[in-house]
């Protein structure tokens, strides 16, 4: 299900997993790790995200099921992985710092 991708930056080549946003949902993108945190756009259905890093924020039930992992998809741009087919329950990227 992942799509992955080498981009490169610098002289370093590096590998971007992309992973598939459930079906039939349109995701809002926070600025930080939790629903308080203010809209910076909205995904639409089908969409693939990049994971740069993962972080801890407010406990989401979603299709993927209950986490408080977060999805750091750009700069200060985050998504609850309770959305992200990510095929694991854990982290799938380092955590962010």
């Amino acid at each position: 299900m992942e799509e992955v991708t080498e981009e490169a930056v610098g002289t370093t080549a590096y590998t971007v997993k992309r992973y598939p946003v459930v079906p039939g949902h349109r995701l809002n993108v926070r600025s930080g790790p939790g629903t308080n945190y203010s809209l910076v756009k909205v995904l639409a259905e089908g969409v693939r995200v990049p994971i740069n890093c993962q972080k801890p924020g407010q406990t989401i039930t979603g299709p993927y099921g209950t986490t408080n992992l977060w999805d750091n998809i750009a700069n200060g741009q985050y998504v609850s992985d309770a959305y992200v087919n990510t095929g694991s329950d854990g982290y799938v990227a380092v955590r962010c710092s």
